[in-house]
């Protein structure tokens, strides 16, 4: 695989923030991941927590900080940290790429990495070795701007740069604490009806449902009763192309409502690592 044949896009769940010390069904299978996947330059991530008005922002800081970005959960949590390092000259290359294709978008240089980064980062490259960089979601972002959001970002394949959108397949708040247990029977039908829709989608082109999605997914709005966490998924799909391969990471269901449903779309051989 040379530097011009693009990366995979991963479309990961990464759940609550105790997945970075409850690994589940689903971390270890983003080990093994992490594992096959050829060497990136960089892996830039999209997540729900971090959205700007007024423009697009990328993280320029060679050394990017842990940014614990939740409350209530053990105190375990606040001590990790993820000291993987950043990459200011791909961080300027994506602003400068993303201006052309028409957002305001700059850097910025004291931006760290939100837990929609490094949580599952941790699994996928629990060594930290690879740099990392974010992408801000602009506001406001529904499905439709999600995939051209995606479509901006696409090129950076071709360059080593693995793009990851991180969300979450379902991500119902109001039900997180308060849940009674056992696997509530939404979370599954939902999840199948957005793996068929996207597999369909990576086979012929055909995206419309998946923006669609509240009105045509069973349960959507109790699945997602904003799309914040959706979106990110939009964008992996943005960025790849019709008849690109689907691969299917079933994580299982944490808390009972929170499906860990991961995607990989695209080629990839390990042994056959990204030049530099």
């Amino acid at each position: 695989m040379s530097a011009a044949t693009p990366l995979p896009v991963l479309f990961v769940s990464h759940g609550a923030p105790t997945f970075a010390i409850e690994p589940g069904l689903a971390g270890p299978q983003l080990a093994a991941l992490g594992r096959a996947l050829p060497a990136a330059k960089a892996v830039l991530v999209v997540s729900p927590h971090w959205m700007t008005q007024g423009g697009v922002r990328v993280t320029a800081s060679p050394l990017p900080e842990t940014i614990h970005d939740f409350g209530g959960f053990p105190r375990d949590l606040y001590a990790l940290r993820y000291p993987a390092a950043g990459h200011p000259a791909l961080a300027a290359c994506t602003a400068e790429l993303l201006a052309q294709a028409g957002y305001q978008a700059g850097t910025d240089p004291r931006r760290g990495l939100d837990h929609g980064a490094w949580v599952p980062l941790r699994h996928l490259y629990p060594e930290a070795q690879v740099p990392v960089f974010q992408v801000s979601l602009p506001q406001p972002l529904d499905p439709a701007g999600a995939l051209a959001f995606g479509r901006a970002l696409a090129p950076l394949r071709g360059q080593g740069v693995l793009i990851v959108g991180s969300g979450s397949m379902t991500h119902n708040l109001y039900e997180f604490r308060g849940h009674g247990g056992g696997d509530a029977p939404y979370v599954a039908q939902f999840t199948q009806w957005v793996r068929e829709a996207t597999r369909n989608a990576m086979r012929d082109g055909d995206v419309q449902p998946l923006i669609d999605y509240r009105r045509l997914a069973p349960h959507a709005e109790r699945a997602h009763p904003t799309d914040e966490h959706f979106l990110p998924l939009l964008v992996a799909i943005g960025a790849a192309a019709a008849g690109e391969p689907l691969q299917v990471i079933d994580g299982g269901i944490t808390y009972g409502i929170l499906s860990m449903e991961s995607y990989v779309i695209g080629q990839y051989r390990h042994d056959q690592p990204v030049a530099a």
